[in-house]
């Protein structure tokens, strides 16, 4: 099997991955395009581990995206940054929190990544990774509170979401189990963070719901889906926050500090 097949499986994860490390899904997957064309280049740098069966396809893919994104990838986000945010208030909230905690957070948090995996991904200890993510989580979530709006047709699932979310000190302004009151409930209440099912009850679709919300205002969106698949394909603009079915909640607490981290809306709120 060849280096692309063993990895095909884990790019839409590490597409996932960067677009919330850089905060932008073109510059994400630049990144991802920048680690293939490397590997492509020179493929004796990922190392033996795949060939030998001693280190997972993920953790060496993810080893790999690492590697550039160290020697290349950070120093052109933050060219980019000064280009594209000339009010530079996403910028202001990244440059408190340092890159290799963002990294730490959002491989375990996020990716699920067992420490001591996300410590082989980074050239770490496992202990240096655990002090990273503590970090990343008090400073993320010290300055992070909004309303939240739920789109979600299964009961039991909302009310874990919503005892989930009240948990991180958010406030749920509601929650919708169809595409007309997901809208109805997004327009009246202007939430500052949306979680959203693709399927919905009455047939409906989450992802015409949140393309009609956002139609009207800018709002962060989390999908929370059993079928990931129908978003990440690569074919069209893609959610940077997708969250596979069942979660588990640290992924979307997360999910729910990223999206709030990075959206330029809250910052223009509070300027």
């Amino acid at each position: 099997m060849s280096l692309v097949e063993t990895f095909r499986p884990h790019l839409p994860f590490l597409r996932r991955y960067a677009r919330a490390l850089t905060g932008s899904q073109q510059s994400g997957d630049a990144y991802i395009r920048a680690s293939l064309e490397a590997l492509s280049a020179d493929p004796d740098q990922i190392g033996t581990g795949i060939t030998d069966g001693s280190e997972a396809p993920r953790i060496a893919l993810y080893r790999l995206f690492h590697t550039i994104w160290s020697t290349t990838g950070a120093a052109l986000q933050s060219q980019k940054d000064e280009i594209e945010n000339s009010d530079l208030s996403p910028l202001d909230r990244l440059e408190t929190l340092s890159p290799l905690s963002r990294q730490a957070y959002l491989l375990t948090m996020l990716e699920g990544f067992t420490r001591n995996e996300a410590a082989i991904i980074l050239s770490l200890s496992p202990a240096e990774v655990d002090e990273l993510v503590d970090t990343a989580q008090r400073d993320i979530e010290s300055e992070l509170r909004t309303n939240v709006l739920i789109i979600e047709d299964e009961a039991i699932i909302a009310a874990d979401l919503e005892a989930l979310v009240t948990e991180l000190g958010h406030d749920v302004v509601g929650t919708a189990a169809t595409r007309d009151e997901a809208v109805k409930t997004a327009l009246s209440t202007k939430p500052g963070l949306i979680l959203c099912d693709i399927q919905l009850a009455d047939n409906s679709s989450g992802i015409d719901a949140a393309q009609d919300i956002l139609a009207s205002f800018d709002v962060p969106i989390i999908f929370i889906t059993a079928f990931p698949e129908r978003l990440l394909t690569g074919e069209r603009p893609e959610p940077t926050y997708l969250i596979s079915k069942p979660f588990q909640d640290n992924v979307v607490k997360a999910a729910i500090a990223q999206a709030l981290f990075f959206h330029p809306a809250k910052d223009k709120k509070a300027a």
